[in-house]
């Protein structure tokens, strides 16, 4: 079956069909495929194994199949973070009431019944994607901060404790940075708040910019300060980066004819790296890197500090 594409080449919204019969994966698939991309798989096995890679944006599940049911394919899909939110819909000979209560129950968005009819088909899976899309947003727009764009404090949050425990799982180092716009108070009272938050966005967007691995974070940590959450990244690795962000950001040369320092916008950095063990917390790395910037800021400000013995413990060799 073709993955069908739109006329601009972005990727439509993702399918999967799971029915241990192909003839009722083809009959589903030449309803759908004119609008979405179609994944199937014909076992319950075979169906979380796609789902957890492909992350379809909505499952239609056949209940009646050998060795795992799509009940139990549903409650293990709910059981796993990754595909937790997708929805699913079941399909099946069965029409009963008490056999559409309990698939709800486990966690359905909706029942369908063979034979399926095409128009009904496409109404709710329209409808059920759309949910899907208004849901997401809404996680988006939660974990956003509103003024920069970037990720905000409960986004870092949430990834550096998921990071945290990944790296506690395979010994790799994990690196952070904590940065500061230098003398922000003093470039909100001459020029103001609205270019203050001028400025933070273009610190926030410098920073973003700068790191171009797609498994890094940089999120917006509170008020004038941003953190950078590097995984599997030793400390010499990490405070190159911090060094780039540094001076990425001194280049824009943006004026602040009020710093002591330079008479441009200009950030301060502590890099603290960790390898996690599970009796260690999170926070105990923010400390680190808080108290790296600490130092920063008292020897002089624009510059990076790490810690000196971090190199031993966390370099990748």
């Amino acid at each position: 079956m073709e993955e069908k594409m739109t006329l601009l080449g972005e990727q439509r919204a993702t399918l999967l069909v799971v029915d241990d019969m192909i003839e009722n994966i083809e009959i589903l698939n030449n309803v759908l495929s004119d609008h979405y991309r179609v994944l199937f798989a014909t076992n319950g096995s075979d169906a979380l194994a796609v789902a957890r890679e492909q992350l379809p944006d909505l499952i239609l599940l056949d209940v009646l199949m050998p060795e795992m049911d799509g009940r139990e394919v549903c409650v293990r899909l709910k059981q796993n973070p990754d595909t937790r939110e997708i929805p699913v819909i079941f399909v099946t000979a069965k029409d009963q009431e008490e056999d559409e209560e309990i698939g709800l129950q486990l966690g359905a968005v909706d029942y369908l019944t063979k034979p399926v009819r095409p128009g009904i088909v496409k109404l709710r899976v329209g409808i059920h994607l759309e949910l899907k899309r208004y849901r997401d947003f809404l996680a988006t727009l939660s974990l956003t901060d509103c003024l920069t764009g970037i990720p905000n404090r409960r986004r870092f949050d949430e990834f550096l404790k998921s990071e945290w425990l990944c790296a506690a799982r395979t010994g790799r180092p994990l690196s952070l940075i904590l940065a500061d716009v230098d003398y922000f108070k003093a470039y909100n009272d001459h020029y103001g708040h609205p270019a203050g938050d001028r400025c933070l966005k273009t610190v926030a967007q410098t920073l973003a910019e700068g790191l171009s691995r797609r498994t890094d974070l940089v999120a917006r940590y509170g008020g004038e300060e941003f953190a950078c959450v590097l995984p599997a990244t030793d400390h010499t690795g990490a405070m190159a980066i911090a060094e780039r962000l540094r001076e990425r950001v001194a280049s824009r040369r943006s004026d602040h004819p009020l710093s002591p320092v330079c008479p441009f916008v200009t950030v301060s950095m502590g890099v603290a790296t960790l390898r996690p063990d599970p009796h260690m917390e999170p926070q105990t790395l923010i400390e680190s890197a808080d108290h790296r910037l600490y130092q920063a800021k008292q020897a002089g400000r624009n510059r990076v500090l790490g810690d000196p013995n971090a190199a031993q413990i966390g370099d990748l060799t």
